[in-house]
């Protein structure tokens, strides 16, 4: 039989800081790099990448100057108000808005954030005010983004548009986490906007399962509500007369110079409207994409 010999202990304890430093170096590989810091003076909006967690700068943002949004007027000032105080870096919500279609929910708040920042740039106190859009399926990346914002000097208004959940989707509850009752909270210069069909957030059906399956019907329907109730500011859009709806044409037909006669814009424009079963500002705008298209002029 064969002895081996003891191993020197004090050979054992130089060996272990080398060992140590392989594993280091083995998990870093194995880890992935950290995201990169965005660089926030690219754009004043940015659209969350959820797969590689960066912001990728909008040069020039899809959006519909605030003065041609019509038939808005006391929803437009409550978002302005709500916007600029959380801007100047006093108390503001989460906003909601909710309602029926095609009335300008989502050119609100791209309108609403070009007035505010245009108008408080230069203001003693102001760092700038950026708008950052997360698509639906990237909700639950959403305590990422804001760990990302949370440290920079700029504040941040991080929009969904068209934002709602669906029968045995549960993302719903980590945007409850992170709009409030989180153990970080929301961050003092992020706010976050919503637009959608529904008022709170959950088809009628899926509500209304819940009511009639639980055992107790009025905690489970509470569950399902309480997500739009981390909205402090609901703003409620609803379909549109025909006179506001003609106002949002000439309106349109006035800031693009298209020149036809009034008889023939309002008789055109109704009957666009009925063909869709539709009065509201985005039918408004198809029909004078129309129009200044058989005119031969563009909407610049």
């Amino acid at each position: 039989m064969t002895l081996m010999a003891p191993r020197d202990p004090s050979s054992e304890a130089q060996d272990t800081p080398q060992l140590l430093a392989r594993i280091a170096e083995a998990l870093e590989r194995l880890s992935p790099p950290p995201p990169p810091r965005p660089d926030l003076a690219a754009a004043d909006a940015f659209v969350w990448r959820a797969e590689t967690q960066t912001l990728a700068p909008v040069k020039k943002v899809s959006r519909v100057e605030l003065a041609l949004l019509r038939g808005v007027a006391f929803l437009r000032d409550q978002l302005l108000g709500n916007t600029e105080r959380f801007a100047r870096g006093l108390p503001a919500n989460n906003v909601l808005l909710w309602g029926a279609r095609g009335m300008g929910k989502s050119s609100l708040v791209k309108a609403a954030h070009a007035d505010v920042s245009a108008r408080l740039a230069g203001a003693p106190g102001f760092t700038g005010l950026k708008l950052i859009e997360i698509h639906r399926e990237d909700i639950e990346s959403l305590p990422a983004l804001m760990a990302l914002l949370r440290d920079a000097d700029q504040r941040f208004i991080i929009f969904c548009d068209d934002l709602s959940f669906d029968g045995g989707d549960a993302s719903y509850k980590s945007l409850k986490a992170v709009l409030e009752g989180g153990v970080e909270g929301r961050p003092a210069n992020v706010l976050f906007y919503a637009t959608s069909n529904r008022r709170h957030l959950l088809p009628r059906d899926m509500v209304d399962n819940e009511r009639s399956t639980a055992i107790n019907p009025g905690e489970a329907v509470e569950e399902k509500v309480s997500l739009s109730d981390r909205f402090g500011l609901w703003l409620g859009f609803h379909k549109c007369s025909q006179d506001d709806y003609l106002e949002m044409v000439f309106v349109y037909a006035s800031h693009y110079g298209l020149d036809a006669p009034e008889e023939q814009i309002r008789a055109e424009a109704l009957e666009w409207a009925i063909t869709r079963a539709s009065r509201s500002g985005r039918a408004a705008f198809q029909y004078i994409q129309d129009l200044a298209g058989r005119l031969g002029k563009t909407l610049d």
